[in-house]
């Protein structure tokens, strides 16, 4: 008796996990969802547990340093370390392939200049402009609250704040969160119209008065496409959508929120055009602009004409590219829909100044800014001036787990849930925001000082070169058509000529 006491708690302990593992291949073998299970019970799970931490895999121990996507190691080190205020320097060379075809890179110059002591600012605000901002050479680029946390926005705008320079809202609303710490804010408005919408979901011009009043709103944006996902409007999931989040986007809490692919406040580029006007108005003469992932050149032709026609033009356009991030979206739109930045940017800018309009709007670029270099080529092919998301994220904490729909993040950036939140510290990344911003600036400045130019007005086309094949190297004064002030008011280049001729102000024709 005194034997069996002693070896039966043993037998036990063995005893309940192999009954629950012949239990787990009992149920493999009679469940008829996944056909691996029912040949390879119980060690079919290992396959679904390897899938399961496959990213991870990957972004640690598989990819090399410059080829992982969205971000390779190199990009995200040298953020972090920017951010945390260490050295980001690199020893023994360049580990990227210079003769691959597709590879970019900056014409240094025999004459290198000092670099500036203070960075340029870049004044936005058109003729109709009463109230016009300087804006900084690098800005944190439009993310929600609702997709971000609260200790994510909280941490962002302190940021800004703290630095100089300006924060998007993202199309999510104006939350106290944007509001609290002071720092600028660019109010972009989507579809949804969140913060400023009627019950029906229209838009509430009392409402968007009355919030653009605040002094920390300098610059009203109506956001008409987003470079990951053109033409498709957002997804906020109902578990996201808490008490909180409904009152500041107008919306049924706990019901998925989707953003509209289209706009109800217009339905032309004539009317385009006047709204932005209207809302310029509204906001007390704020400038008023528009963001986009461009797509037909003639569509984006047809909207310059209306500016003409109309006498009246957006303050500043931000041009979002196809590799530009988002918390959701279908694969096929991320992959394979809308135009990548270089191509945007130069169309955009080439169209305004072929029309003669380019002196009073100012450009913004955004997707995948991360490094002085990024920076400075943008500036070189259109831009005035850059937003960054993702990178900012990387500030905050971001690991690039790429969960940002699920609710889960493990760093507390893109969650409602308050236990994941609570991760972020407001103070420690806030000052992180404010030191990659003010590192990735001085970075361009250097760049740009080394090139033989103390400004970015004076960053030119030809100072930008690209392999495009093992034995040839082309500028980008070769490599894109480049417009004179006026070209399409008086002779149209033949490649422009019929998108010039078939833009319609009072259509958006294909």
């Amino acid at each position: 008796m005194g034997v069996a006491l002693a070896v039966s708690p043993w037998w036990w302990t063995a005893a309940i996990p192999l009954a629950a593992v012949g239990a787990l291949g009992v149920w493999d073998l009679v469940q008829r969802r996944h056909s691996v299970l029912r040949n390879y019970p119980v060690l079919g799970h290992a396959r679904f547990l390897l899938e399961r931490i496959r990213p991870e895999l990957q972004q640690y121990f598989v990819e090399r340093n410059f080829d992982g996507r969205p971000f390779d190691r190199d990009i995200r080190s040298i953020v972090y370390e920017r951010a945390k205020g260490t050295a980001a320097e690199e020893p023994f060379g360049t580990e990227r392939d210079v003769y691959q075809t597709g590879y970019e890179y900056l014409v240094p110059s025999m004459a290198p200049r000092p670099v500036p002591e203070h960075p340029p600012r870049i004044r936005i605000g058109g003729p109709d402009c009463a109230r016009p901002y300087d804006m900084a050479l690098l800005n944190v680029s439009a993310m929600s609250f609702g997709s971000l946390s609260a200790n994510a926005v909280l941490a962002l705008n302190q940021g800004a704040a703290a630095g100089g320079f300006a924060h998007d809202t993202g199309e999510g609303g104006l939350s106290e969160y944007h509001l609290r710490p002071g720092g600028d804010l660019v109010w972009e408005i989507g579809t949804g119209y969140f913060g400023c919408r009627t019950r029906d979901g229209d838009f509430d011009p009392g409402e968007f008065t009355e919030k653009a009043s605040a002094e920390s709103v300098r610059c009203v944006s109506l956001k008409l496409s987003q470079g990951a996902k053109p033409g498709i409007g957002g997804v906020l999931p109902g578990a996201k959508v808490n008490a909180e989040i409904a009152r500041v986007r107008d919306v049924p809490e706990g019901e998925t929120v989707i953003s509209p692919p289209y706009h109800q406040v217009f339905s032309t580029p004539r009317e385009l055009v006047r709204f932005i006007a209207r809302i310029r108005q509204l906001s007390g003469g704020k400038p008023a602009g528009f963001k986009l992932c461009p797509g037909s050149r003639r569509q984006f032709l047809a909207v310059c004409k209306a500016m003409i026609e109309e006498g009246t033009a957006p303050d500043f356009i931000i041009v979002d590219g196809a590799e530009g991030g988002t918390g959701a979206a279908p694969l096929e739109f991320a992959d394979h829909v809308g135009t990548p930045l270089t191509e945007g940017l130069t169309t955009v800018h080439n169209a305004l100044v072929g029309t003669g309009l380019r002196d009073r709007i100012r450009i913004g670029a955004s997707g995948k800014i991360a490094t002085g270099t990024d920076l400075v080529k943008r500036l070189i092919q259109g831009a005035d001036y850059g937003n960054a998301a993702r990178a900012m994220m990387f500030a905050v904490g971001c690991i690039q787990a790429q969960r940002c729909h699920t609710n889960t993040c493990p760093v507390g950036v893109t969650t409602q849930d308050p236990r994941r939140a609570r991760a972020l510290d407001v103070d420690d990344k806030a000052t992180r925001v404010q030191r990659l911003q003010e590192a990735t600036v001085t970075s361009a400045l250097q760049i740009m000082a080394s090139m033989g130019v103390t400004d970015p007005a004076q960053l030119r086309p030809h100072m930008l070169h690209r392999r495009v094949d093992p034995q040839t190297v082309r500028s980008y004064d070769v490599l894109y058509d480049w417009l004179s002030p006026g070209q399409l008011l008086v002779e149209p280049p033949a490649d422009w000529a019929a998108d010039w001729k078939a833009a319609d102000p009072d259509h958006f024709t294909v």
